[in-house]
């Protein structure tokens, strides 16, 4: 692997993982219309700003990149509640684009995809923890999205030149040891940034959920630290052909999840 793109390399997730790719000597093209993300997360990258639904950017993109040997497709929507009040928004930008560019990835020849997909697809056990043997029972739109995707891929993969890898996560959270990218929101909608905010503004933190079964009745989600994500995708690039033709070992992983607001 000596070259790869990430499609919404200026985000939160895709500029971490572009610089784990760097850490690991993985020279990485960022694609990225800067919606939420930030161009100075791409500094000293090539950047492509613009939609990955637009054929004649992608083209160029691999024309002045030919050694591209994959693809980190982390370009979508993510926020729940956004999700639940603009579904044709999300499924617009999730779903649709994505089979747009998965067509101009066919056409350039790309044979490797990454996908970031989410934990959020599956339904949650009676202990409230999902593993990679739940159900796929998305909760919300956005979830719904993930999981379209997934199911969308896999049929292209089925009889077209190319493999998807899709990983399953939720609930990043941190930052580069080495602080060169962040979190790009100023104001973020998971629990620690709304914490971080009652602390800095001395307002009350409200906690939600008073009949699950712990120990005050609210709600647990386990978190993900985003550079342990980012190594994992580094991992995914770097193992690509033997997980995808079953000579790697399946590791598993259970998370606690807590219902997603509708």
């Amino acid at each position: 692997m000596h070259i790869g793109a990430i499609a919404g390399g200026a985000g939160y997730i895709g500029s971490t993982i572009a610089s784990a790719c760097s850490d690991a000597g993985i020279t990485t093209a960022i694609l990225d219309n800067l919606v939420t993300g930030r161009r100075e997360f791409t500094a000293g990258r090539p950047f492509y700003e613009g939609d990955i639904a637009d054929g004649p950017l992608v083209d160029r993109v691999f024309a002045e990149h030919p050694d591209i040997d994959a693809v980190i497709h982390c370009s979508a929507l993510i926020v729940v509640p956004d999700s639940v009040a603009d579904p044709v928004g999300y499924y617009q930008a999730n779903v649709s684009k994505s089979l747009e560019f998965v067509g101009h990835l066919l056409r350039n020849g790309c044979e490797r995809m990454v996908f970031s997909s989410s934990a959020s697809i599956y339904r949650a056990g009676a202990d409230l923890t999902v593993d990679e043997d739940a159900a796929i029972d998305p909760q919300s739109p956005y979830a719904r999205t993930k999981a379209v995707c997934e199911a969308m891929c896999a049929d292209i993969a089925a009889s077209q030149p190319i493999r998807v890898l899709s990983l399953r996560y939720f609930n990043p959270i941190g930052a580069d040891p080495s602080m060169r990218t962040g979190l790009q929101l100023r104001h973020p909608s998971h629990a620690l940034g709304k914490m971080i905010q009652a602390q800095e503004s001395g307002s009350p933190f409200q906690i939600t959920g008073t009949a699950y079964p712990t120990r005050d009745g609210s709600g647990i989600r386990d978190y993900v630290h985003v550079w342990d994500l980012a190594a994992a995708h580094v991992a995914a690039l770097q193992r690509f052909d033997a997980v995808l033709t079953g000579r790697s070992p399946r590791r598993r992983s259970t998370w606690v999840r807590a219902p997603e607001p509708r």
